[in-house]
Parts: structure tokens; C-alpha cells; sequence
């Protein structure tokens, strides 16, 4: 499991952090007073049902309209990582934020065997953790495909937020 992040979700955050340097958009701050107060999707913040290329060819319709990057999370609803982002970016001042600079969409990978076609289709040959993030621009060129928003230097969601703000447009 990711270590730290449920430690510092559980002795509670109250972050006024900095947004990264290099990110080209100001994250939103977060302000979390404790974990109970996150409001995480649990159980089920990917749709097991859902049919993944078509959400993902629809989240790109949107961007090319739009003009905003796509933002694909892969993930399970088995994992808690994955769930924390989930409640990260559903927080009143993340959502606003987010809906301003990506069309997103959600994907179950399930145990890393369900819509493996997906990130495939954008380079990854295996996703070897998760969550899993895609950024793209509308055009499908891939800008960051990792699992870092949540690795050992994005444990607090002011700084899972900072990552997404990095690559905001």
C-alpha cells in the first residue's frame, strides 16, 4: 500500500502547501481537516460495467470541442489508493478545478484484467500500479502517463492536486 497517505489522511491536514513550481496552472488548495471529512466515493468509484473505449472516445469528443486535456484514470475499486484520489478530486475546491482544465474519465482496470486495451492504446505495454493517470491533449499525444500522483512523493492530496495542476492547460 502507499504508506504515508493514510497516515497523514489519518492524523489530519490542514495544508496551505505550495503548488509545484514548475506546474503551469496554480492548484487549488486543499483543505482537509481530518480523514472523515473526505469525501471518498467508497465502494465503487469505477464503473465495472462501463464500456471503456467508448468513455474514452466520448472524454476525447469533449476535449476536442472543449479545447481542454483529457485526463484518464485507471484504477479499482479494490484498491484505497485509488479511492482516496477519487475523494481527492471530488473535493467542492478540487472538482471546479479540474472540470475547468480536463474532460475525465474514469477506467476500471479491475485486478489489471479488465480494459487493458486502453492503456495499450496509449503506450503503456503494462500498468504496474494504480491509480494510473493518462494526460493527453485532445489530439491523443500523451503528456504524462504514470502512477506517481499517488507514489511516495504525492502522499497528501494537496500534492496529489499539484501533480494534476502540473499538467493543466
Amino acid at each position: 500500500m502507499k504508506r504515508a497517505i493514510f497516515l497523514a489522511l489519518a492524523v489530519g491536514l490542514s495544508l496551505g502547501g505550495l503548488a509545484l513550481a514548475s506546474a503551469a496552472t496554480l492548484a487549488p488548495q486543499v483543505h482537509i481537516a481530518d480523514s472523515k471529512q473526505l469525501p471518498t466515493p467508497l465502494p465503487y468509484p469505477y464503473d465495472e460495467g462501463a464500456n471503456a473505449g467508448a468513455a474514452v472516445d466520448a472524454a476525447f469528443a469533449r476535449a476536442k470541442a472543449s479545447g481542454k486535456r483529457v485526463l484518464i484514470d485507471l484504477g479499482g475499486n479494490w484498491c484505497p489508493d485509488c479511492r482516496i484520489l477519487a475523494g481527492v478530486m471530488g473535493l467542492a475546491e478540487v472538482k471546479p478545478f479540474l472540470q475547468d482544465h480536463y474532460e475525465i474519465v474514469s477506467v476500471d482496470v479491475g485486478r489489471f484484467d479488465r480494459n487493458l486495451q486502453i492503456p495499450q492504446r496509449f503506450g503503456v505495454a503494462k500498468v504496474t500500479g494504480v491509480p494510473w493517470m493518462i494526460v493527453a491533449e485532445p489530439d491523443g499525444k500523451v503528456l504524462a502517463s504514470s502512477y506517481e500522483v499517488t507514489d511516495e512523493h504525492h502522499t497528501t492530496p494537496q500534492s496529489m492536486i499539484d501533480w494534476l495542476a502540473h499538467w493543466a492547460k
